[in-house]
């Protein structure tokens, strides 16, 4: 396993419903690709061209075992989709507290007409 940054974006491999698929099944655990193709209703080439984009963008990761690749979610890819996430959500949150306290109070407004 190569230690190196990912070359594709995250983003963009989460953005088709194919993908997404993808990674629903490598939840349940590994899979070679056979498997996966077996699970969906596309053919064995796209879900091996999926599986490259998945894996360019760090989200997954393969194991030759034999003849066969077996793929398995990596958690590094997954981590950094979710930090994100979190950051911008702990900043939209913070933005949303700050409005709400400085809202003024419906009695407040209510005095005033």
């Amino acid at each position: 396993m190569r230690n190196q940054e990912a070359a594709g974006d995250p983003f963009e491999a989460l953005g088709d419903p194919n993908r997404r698929e993808i990674l629903r099944l490598l939840s349940g655990g590994d899979k070679p690709v056979r498997e996966i193709a077996d699970a969906m209703t596309i053919s064995r080439p796209a879900v091996s061209r999926h599986l490259r984009v998945l894996k360019d963008a760090g989200m997954v990761t393969e194991q030759a075992r034999g003849t066969r690749r077996i793929y398995h979610l990596q958690e590094r890819g997954m981590y950094a989709v979710q930090a994100y996430l979190e950051r911008i959500w702990g900043e939209a949150a913070v933005r949303f507290r700050l409005l709400a306290e400085n809202l003024p109070e419906a009695s407040d407004q209510e005095a005033e007409r």
